[in-house]
């Protein structure tokens, strides 16, 4: 048995670093005291998830580093949020990441808390090589409609990245692009540069409708981001439409004050 207290055993066992947790993990594999086998016990259930999340995020990169044995080394990911929203713009997000970075939690923006976004949204912009958001508003996407404007803001953020682009990965079918890309089902939540495009463009396109909401509160553009909700929908059916409604989108052309025409 080790010499050390239960105290001093357990904050061993507690520590965050994964190597130093796998060596605790051998120093008190054989020690029976209780207070030690349960956190020895726990320590093994978060190594496992650790190597877990290892394993995913290097799965999140497999796509990115086939292409760079194939010699297209500078691979941006780009994503589209807000395409089905009743108001405020489509946004899309583009990103480089160094192929060697992780940046843990990393995953599908939809899956994630506004606060995880907001932290990984940090984590991205620190580690990125380049990124850039674009924003089509309203206007325009009544004007060529929604798929031409999700086009146009991808095009602009992939544009906007001023770096030379071997390819460009993009989340869905669509590879509809002035760039050499391909397009992968679920890329947001199977392909690493994918998804950080989504989680900055969501967390640029959020602090947007909050700045629009300061100019239009009756709307509540702060809770729901411009999505068809029940107050939302209230909010259209009692006031009309504001400038920032779509008015292609069903139901904001439809008001009897502000018809489409």
């Amino acid at each position: 048995m080790d010499s050390m207290t239960v105290s001093e055993a357990r904050a061993h066992l507690g520590v965050d670093d994964p190597l130093a947790l796998q060596h605790a993990i051998a120093r008190f594999s054989d020690d029976l005291r209780p207070g030690v086998v349960r956190a020895r016990d726990a320590a093994v259930r978060r190594l496992a998830r650790f190597h877990a999340e290892e394993a995913r995020l290097a799965s999140m990169a497999e796509t990115e580093r086939e292409l760079a044995a194939r010699g297209l080394v500078i691979v941006a990911g780009v994503d589209e949020v807000g395409r089905g929203a009743l108001a405020g713009p489509v946004s899309a997000g583009a990103c480089v990441l160094p192929l060697d970075a992780v940046i843990p939690g990393l995953r599908d923006s939809k899956t994630l808390s506004p606060d995880a976004r907001e932290r990984l949204d940090v984590s991205i912009r620190r580690t990125a090589i380049a990124l850039a958001v674009s924003h089509v508003p309203a206007p325009v996407i009544d004007g060529i409609g929604i798929a031409k404007a999700t086009r146009l803001a991808m095009t602009r953020a992939i544009t906007d990245l001023d770096i030379p682009v071997d390819h460009v990965l993009v989340d869905g079918t669509d590879t509809a692009l002035p760039f050499p890309s391909t397009a992968i089902v679920r890329g947001d939540s199977t392909v690493r540069v994918i998804a950080a495009g989504a989680i900055i463009a969501k967390v640029a396109r959020d602090r947007l409708m909050c700045e629009l909401h300061e100019q239009y509160p009756e709307y509540g553009f702060r809770d729901h981001k411009g999505y068809g909700c029940a107050t939302h929908l209230r909010a259209i059916h009692d006031r009309g439409p504001s400038e920032v409604h779509r008015m292609s989108f069903s139901p904001c052309g439809e008001h009897p004050l502000f018809p489409v025409e």
